[in-house]
């Protein structure tokens, strides 16, 4: 019986194999010849802090990649942000052909560890697993894309194609003004048809052809005070706490419900007097408990699935902030920060192309995975301008946490995914449906 599943297997690894060119054939074989380098350039730039702020550590990590991308033949730069955003800036590659569709591929070079963070280097755990600041967001991400264009140009099957590598220095925390830190991001993809993400993968069967957008609102809430044994009184009203509870527990009720979308009062503080501090996200409240709060303050954010459904979400909780309570008034306004990545047709037959590639290698079908379970990400600056993709990087988990794992069983299946991907959509007129 147990040789009988192994033929089996192998009958089903041949049938696949069958399904690929011979050109594929050498991009895998290729890739599992030089699985070691790609290892070692993860274990490079793991070992390199590259916190948001780290603006040194983010600029070596770009050195490194520049380095990569500059044997295999690509054009690089960096790119320079104003001084004011008190970002690195970032690294971008490219080959302007003619052949195949224009591509747009996303790393980012930063991580969420900054300098004052205990420092976590990469380190095998067993044969599956590995850890280190960064190792799947994104660092092991950019790896896979790397990798990949590094076989297909060992392989003489870059040449003639358009391809752009855009790595931002500060993916995790833009600098602000955002649409200035994006500014050169955006251009360049507009000369692109196709946007391949490569942020952390949801395993070899899962891509993400929508991601959730996001931005900021504050609620700032004023009353009548007094002494504390007047509360509820016509004269005294209900105190800024009580609005400030009343809105929030409005926005819940109301709007929970609404598929994607979510909203989170991540700072409140009430009392007397409040003084805030929004470069460091603190605020400090003085009160008393016999006196009624004058003062509310309230900082959330808001995710959507579309630009409808965050502007509906807004005027509903307008509508609900302006019905006071006795003796109290409030505001709310809204920071616009990234934009969805809609569900589109053609970010579907992404999705479909991508399937047809995982099935071809015999790791199973490929589907769109679940918008909610994504953040917001650099592809969805792009998204409204290209047919995108994103999850095509590595696989693991506890992202922005101390112990982020990479799953290395999986690492050299999504290069090998991607290579495919990249080569197929940069031969003459591939067809996308």
């Amino acid at each position: 019986m147990k040789i009988f599943y192994l033929f089996l297997l192998l009958l089903i690894a041949q049938s696949a194999s069958a399904q690929l060119s011979s050109d594929e054939k050498k991009i895998i074989d290729y890739l599992k010849a030089h699985h070691g380098e790609a290892e070692e350039l993860l274990i490079e730039s793991v070992n390199i802090n590259s916190g948001t702020l780290n603006v040194d550590g983010v600029k070596k990590v770009g050195a490194v990649y520049r380095r990569e991308l500059d044997k295999l033949g690509f054009t690089t730069e960096w790119v320079d942000l104003p001084d004011s955003l008190r970002r690195a800036g970032h690294l971008v590659a490219s080959r302007k052909g003619s052949q195949g569709k224009r591509l747009f591929l996303i790393g980012h070079l930063d991580t969420v560890f900054e300098l004052d963070m205990e420092f976590s280097p990469y380190q095998k755990l067993n044969d599956s697993t590995a850890t280190g600041q960064g190792v799947n967001d994104m660092k092991g991400g950019n790896v896979v894309m790397i990798s990949a264009l590094k076989a297909l140009h060992e392989l003489g099957l870059l040449k003639n194609t358009f391809i752009i590598a855009y790595f931002t220095g500060d993916e995790e925390s833009s600098g602000s003004p955002h649409e200035v830190a994006r500014r050169d991001f955006i251009e360049r993809a507009k000369t692109t048809e196709i946007a391949l993400g490569f942020e952390g993968a949801q395993g070899l069967n899962t891509v993400a052809a929508a991601r959730r957008g996001i931005g900021g609102w504050t609620l700032n809430v004023t009353a009548k005070t007094g002494h504390s044994a007047g509360i509820f009184s016509e004269n005294a009203g209900y105190g800024a706490i009580y609005e400030a509870a009343r809105i929030i527990n409005e926005f819940r009720t109301q709007l929970k419900d609404k598929k994607y979308l979510t909203f989170n009062p991540g700072l409140i503080s009430g009392g007397s007097e409040i003084r805030l501090d929004p470069a460091n996200a603190r605020m400090e409240a003085i009160g008393k408990t016999n006196i009624i709060s004058p003062a509310a303050f309230v900082a959330g954010d808001l995710r959507f699935i579309s630009e409808v459904q965050r502007d509906r979400a807004r005027e509903r909780m307008k509508a609900i902030v302006s019905q006071n309570l006795n003796g109290t008034s409030a505001s709310i306004s809204f920071t616009d920060g990234l934009p969805a990545m809609e569900p589109t047709e053609g970010n579907y037959n992404l999705v479909k192309y991508l399937d047809r590639i995982t099935q071809d290698m015999g790791i199973g079908a490929t589907k769109a995975g679940d918008p909610g379970a994504r953040g917001a990400g650099d592809i969805s600056d792009i998204a409204k301008y290209v047919d995108s993709l994103d999850g095509m990087g590595a696989s693991g988990s506890g992202a922005h946490k101390p112990g982020e794992l990479i799953n290395l069983k999986e690492f050299p299946l999504l290069i090998q995914r991607a290579a495919l991907m990249i080569y197929r959509l940069s031969r003459q007129n591939p067809a996308l449906n």
